[in-house]
């Protein structure tokens, strides 16, 4: 079966990009993606759950006998390896198995099945391999964020968060009272995003194999194409996190030693921080958020309306709140980066979602909309930091109600006409009765 053209596209692209990126890397002096990609074949694999989240994506487009032979090969794979570092003084690692595994059902796949069997499987391992791909190619861009941004904006973001009430400062000092306990979960959650993405995709693709069709929408096609858009502005509008640029983990660069305890004054003369180079300029927008809230959003209804269960709808709920905590508590973001998140996610989502409906005159306005907003947002926080800083109310209250906006023209074009369906349909059956 010849591949279509944009699969022959992404086949051919991925490669040269993984190269490009591999070059600029050994020139720069920092790890490329292919050695990283090396270590989880045959190394120590730099992420333990990645590599096991992009096969289980992988599973859900072969049948269930074939799932357990290729997650028990996975198991013994790196039990044997696991072990293997172990004896000779190594790290305790897994994430090999599973990237030899998916690679061997890709292969197996192309060369030997036919038909939708071949589609399925190919589908659902491109997809895996796009996600272990896809955070070796995170990890070159936050060096190359540190290379192409040697000033970092945060006094801007600092003021323009005012507007906010300064959210950070508030969330560290919340965790720190609240004790380890509640730190650990919150991080634990905030370093397995990719677990409850495969979750809620495992979910909205469990019918693939049955009918041999793939929904026109689902969370990975999100996932993926915030992955490229978002860092993008990372180089655009380079941010560290108040807990670099003004607590005790700036390396001795930061403005002060201010967070979480004391909110800084307000500085009417911002300007451009130096910073060192070890620090990757991620946090507007807020990707941690954008993700969490796509997994959100996923996890309401199925495709075809229907409510999705109890526990897939409390899981999601679950992840975003812990996640916005976490991005706040630890001092990785400020208020105004996870705004930025939202939006863009908000945007990503109505280009994509219910792709049946075409693109009339409800997704363009709320594209476009989401991408005027996102813009404003951006121009603001670097223009007009300092009057959102001495108009905090009002600055607040626009970005706010703005926000706001946005999230409700989203809800009633996507989720407020499906609740009006299931209404009409409700109050239809009982009628007939």
């Amino acid at each position: 079966m010849s591949p279509r053209p944009g699969i022959r596209v992404l086949l051919a692209g991925v490669p040269l990009l993984l190269i490009a990126l591999q070059v600029v890397a050994l020139a720069n002096g920092f790890e490329g993606p292919l050695e990283s990609l090396w270590k989880d074949y045959a190394g120590t694999p730099k992420s333990m759950s990645v590599p096991w989240a992009g096969l289980l994506l992988a599973l859900v487009g072969i049948s269930v006998r074939r799932r357990l032979i290729a997650l028990g090969a996975a198991v013994a794979i790196d039990a044997v390896a696991a072990g293997l570092r172990l004896a000779f003084d190594g790290p305790f690692a897994v994430g090999n198995g599973p990237t030899l595994v998916l690679t061997a059902l890709a292969l197996t796949a192309w060369l030997r099945w036919r038909g939708v069997e071949q589609r399925n499987a190919l589908h659902a391992a491109a997809l895996g391999a796009l996600l272990i791909l896809a955070t070796k190619v995170g990890d070159v861009w936050l060096s190359l964020t540190v290379i192409a941004a040697p000033e970092v904006l945060d006094e801007y973001v600092m003021l323009a968060d005012h507007a906010l009430g300064d959210p950070s400062w508030v969330m560290g000092r919340v965790l720190d009272t609240l004790g380890p306990a509640v730190y650990a979960v919150l991080h634990w959650v905030y370093i397995e995003l990719p677990v409850a993405a495969i979750v809620v995709a495992a979910w909205q693709l469990r019918r693939v194999v049955g009918s041999g069709r793939w929904p026109g929408h689902y969370l990975v096609r999100t996932f993926l194409v915030l992955g490229l858009i978002g860092p993008l502005i990372y180089i655009v509008f380079p941010v560290v996190g108040p807990m670099f640029a003004f607590g005790p983990d700036g390396h001795g660069l930061q403005i002060g030693n201010y967070w979480p305890e004391i909110v800084p004054p307000i500085d009417r003369n911002p300007a451009g921080l130096p910073f060192d180079e070890a620090t990757p300029r991620n946090c507007m927008p807020s990707m941690h958020t954008a993700w969490a809230l796509a997994v959100f959003l996923h996890s309401r209804r199925d495709h075809d309306g229907s409510l999705a269960p109890r526990w897939l709808r409390w899981g999601g709920t679950f992840w975003l709140v812990c996640t916005l905590a976490a991005t706040l508590g630890f001092g990785y973001h400020y208020g105004v980066d996870l705004v930025a998140g939202a939006v863009l996610c908000l945007t990503v989502d109505s280009a994509l979602r219910d792709p049946e409906r075409g693109w009339a005159a409800f997704r363009v306005r709320l594209v476009a909309g989401g991408a005027v907003l996102f813009a404003a947002l951006l121009l603001s926080y670097r223009y007009l930091a300092v009057p959102m800083a001495d108009h905090p109310v009002l600055a607040g209250g626009l970005v706010l109600a703005l926000t706001s906006a946005m999230v409700a023209a989203y809800h009633a074009t996507f989720f407020a006409r499906r609740q009006h369906e299931d209404l009409v349909t409700g109050e239809s059956a009982a009628a007939s009765r």
